[in-house]
């Protein structure tokens, strides 16, 4: 474990150093394993952060979730220095290449993956190549928001935040669910990248589909309640 950052009140962004790395694209996943001293064992995956340029070494941002077993390891016991392990990198269908026109869709935590495709888009330097649009219910739980919206961001994508429970200060939207207003439309070359919890994956898929986006364009990347 090389460093651990406060991502947001509710999640930790953890940086690894790979003993023998793998490059990853952009939208795959780790699986992180704990093992008791009673030989139980433990495991959940999570999505990497970071950008394939990032050689050596990966960012998993995790949100703790309550009676979580591993998200609550890794939050509340784990320090620099400690190791783990790891297996990866895993998927083939929710990544992003840098190659073609995107539209990421993040609910919350979901945001974890689209955040690889924004960094390795300007690694590429081609930020032109995204827009994203991110739900979270208050400005303190929006991970990477210096990265993203800050007044030293680095040149990024459009992004788009949806507030859903309390807006910040001077906002032009008000809090509110994720609707069609809050969505670009989607080009015949776009591959548009839904991320978050069922409920919000179900809502932003009806919302795309209503606005006449063909299901081919749409991936979708879901997850439950347990980590």
């Amino acid at each position: 474990m090389v460093a651990i950052t406060q991502e947001a009140p509710n999640a930790k962004t953890f940086r690894l150093a790979l003993p023998n790395p793998v490059a990853h694209l952009p939208g795959q996943h780790y699986v992180v394993r704990l093992t008791a001293p009673d030989g139980y064992r433990a495991q959940r995956s999570y999505s990497v952060a970071s950008a394939p340029e990032a050689s050596g070494e990966i960012e998993l941002t995790v949100e703790r979730l309550p009676d979580g077993e591993v998200s609550g390891f890794l939050h509340d016991a784990l320090e620099v220095g400690d190791e783990l392990e790891v297996r990866g990198p895993i998927g083939g269908w929710f990544v992003w290449r840098g190659g073609e026109p995107a539209l990421l869709v993040g609910g919350g935590s979901g945001l974890v993956p689209l955040m690889a495709m924004v960094r390795h888009a300007r690694a590429l330097g081609r930020a032109d190549l995204l827009q994203v649009v991110v739900s979270v219910r208050t400005p303190a739980e929006l991970y990477y928001a210096a990265e993203l919206v800050g007044p030293d961001a680095p040149p990024s994508p459009a992004v788009t935040v949806v507030h859903t429970r309390v807006a910040p200060p001077g906002s032009a939207r008000p809090a509110g669910r994720l609707s069609a207003a809050d969505l670009p439309a989607v080009g015949a070359g776009t591959t548009v990248y839904v991320c978050g919890s069922n409920g919000f994956a179900d809502a932003a898929t009806d919302l795309l589909l209503a606005a006449g986006t063909p299901t081919e364009q749409i991936r979708v990347e879901r997850f439950g309640a347990t980590a």
